[in-house]
């Protein structure tokens, strides 16, 4: 019975302490899938709404990019991703208003 209890439990914090590191190295993923839906979305023919939300799909980056250089503490990195994210989100809408 206290295998069964100290082996999930094992398991569960091998983990936990294993996803850490692997979600500090995420920025540059989420910089590049912005990058390219940014880069895809200027490639069409935006309308100003579309170029107003590119605009701000570039400042999100911008400020993504200065989190994760500029910071030393896990939120820093935090910010980083969640700004990335906004980014590829603000540059996909760009590009689904830009559709016909």
């Amino acid at each position: 019975m206290k295998r069964l209890v100290v082996v999930p439990l094992a398991l569960a914090v091998v983990i936990t302490l294993g996803l850490g590191p692997a979600l500090a190295w995420q920025c540059p993923v989420q910089w590049k899938a912005a990058e390219e839906a940014i880069k895809k979305a200027e490639a069409m023919n935006t309308p100003p709404e579309a170029k107003a939300l590119l605009t701000e799909a570039k400042k999100f980056l911008a400020e993504s990019k200065k989190h994760h250089n500029e910071g030393n503490a896990k939120i820093d990195h935090a910010h980083s991703m969640w700004k990335a994210k906004a980014a590829l989100a603000q540059a996909e809408a760009a590009a689904t208003i830009s559709t016909p």
